[in-house]
């Protein structure tokens, strides 16, 4: 997923109501504020004085001429803050038959309708296959040098989706859990059970219930983020 724009560097002077962030922008010195495209506590990645990159727009609809989109570790890793690029990387990797697990599908349809009131993120489907249903959570946290954790705040949104996974495998489906490492520094994933304790019981059932848990890294860059390599899943 290559960025619409050239990406800008800036300094983070605050993150508020979880979805604005005002910045300093490095070559200029001009004070903006942008949107801040994710939900979570992003616990660890909006320390005063980060350096960010941002993407402007001249979007006349959108209110707000900059968004969030990377923070810089400043140590050669970066970590991709928008929620909302997650399915979008996944799914270029999964057209594309870059994770392995899901690469015999030919057909890929996004948001569609399932179990009480959802969507599943993606709907799989190939002649001979059971049909595979992806949810995909993008994962930012890192506690532990080189571990990435889920969630980073309690996530009901995110346990509900395990049960309709478990159900969808009840039916003879696949049901596939991805969590996209949107961040370079990481080897491994784990689930943040003290953060949502029940979240973590309810990953533990459906995992063995049957729903598969895989989890891909990113290769993160001012110019865009890639799905790249299969990331070990450890068990809570």
């Amino acid at each position: 997923m290559r960025f619409q724009t050239e990406l800008v560097p800036a300094r983070l002077i605050r993150r508020y109501k979880r979805f604005l962030a005002d910045c300093t922008l490095e070559a200029s010195g001009e004070a903006v504020t942008a949107h801040c495209a994710n939900p979570g506590s992003m616990a660890g990645l909006a320390e005063v004085g980060s350096r960010i990159w941002l993407e402007p727009n001249d979007d006349p609809k959108k209110k707000l001429k900059f968004g969030w989109r990377l923070v810089d570790h400043e140590n050669g890793h970066y970590t991709g803050v928008d929620t909302s690029a997650a399915n979008r990387i996944v799914r270029e990797a999964l057209e594309a038959g870059l994770i392995a697990p899901l690469a015999q599908y030919g057909t890929c349809r996004a948001e569609v309708k399932y179990g009480e009131n959802s969507r599943v993120d993606f709907l799989l489907s190939e002649t001979g296959q059971p049909d595979a249903y992806v949810e995909v959570k993008s994962v930012t946290l890192s506690r532990q040098a080189s571990l990435a954790e889920f969630p980073d705040s309690v996530t009901a949104r995110g346990a509900k989706h395990l049960g309709e996974l478990t159900r969808m495998v009840a039916q003879g489906h696949r049901a596939v859990l991805l969590y996209l490492v949107q961040r370079t520094d990481c080897a491994q994933v784990t689930v943040a059970a003290d953060i949502d304790p029940a979240y973590a019981r309810a990953l533990s059932e459906a995992r063995a219930a049957g729903v598969e848990i895989l989890a891909m890294s990113t290769q993160i860059g001012p110019k865009g983020i890639t799905c790249a390599a299969p990331l070990e899943v450890l068990q809570g």
